[in-house]
């Protein structure tokens, strides 16, 4: 593996194919690989927020949640690229849903939507949340045409869900508050 990661510059994918780990060749716009670039899409924008958190102690914790969270994406891509073999599992899925309890317990219950906003923080871990529910419907349309675990949907279901509660949670201990989507009538008054 060295010495495939050294070399970047392959141009076997000239073409429009590329490769699955099992060493198929699939054209690039395939729906697999569609998901597969949503989840590393996804992985980066969490990589995003971890940078927006350094520095600031109240958030290490958060912080390695995050780190854990991409290492379970790369392992989620893992399972996409090489169909069959499964790698994400109910616990991880669990794990997920305990944070999202333990996190939304600490905040004001919502009576109106919110827009991405209120810190930096708050709005990238918003954008994270897009990406992951791209991920979502793009894995969802893999599995109309190919098997997809169950744990794979759920993990990203779950994660899109906790990441607009962290992005609540940035808010609060940042002592801002989320932004509300506030209905206009039809002049945009």
């Amino acid at each position: 593996m060295a010495e495939r990661l050294s070399r970047i510059v392959t141009r076997s994918g000239d073409a429009g194919l590329t490769g699955l780990a099992d060493g198929s060749r699939v054209p690039k716009d395939a729906a697999r690989i569609n998901a597969l670039g949503d989840i590393d899409e996804c992985g980066s924008a969490i990589g995003l927020l971890t940078c927006e958190l350094e520095g600031e102690a109240r958030f290490n914790m958060l912080a390695a949640e995050l780190v854990r969270v991409q290492h379970d994406l790369f392992d989620l891509g893992g399972e996409l690229s090489l169909p069959g073999h499964p790698v994400i599992t109910e616990a991880q899925v669990a794990r997920l849903e305990q944070w999202i309890a333990r996190d939304n317990a600490t905040l004001p219950p919502l009576r109106n939507f919110v827009l991405a906003g209120g810190t930096r923080a708050a709005a990238v871990a918003h954008l994270a949340r897009t990406v992951a529910r791209r991920a979502e419907r793009a894995i969802v349309h893999l599995g109309h045409a190919e098997a997809v675990s169950e744990p794979v949907r759920q993990y990203v279901n779950r994660l899109s869900d906790w990441l607009f509660i962290v992005a609540r949670r940035l808010n609060r201990e940042c002592g801002r508050a989320d932004v509300l989507w506030q209905q206009r009538g039809p002049d945009g008054g």
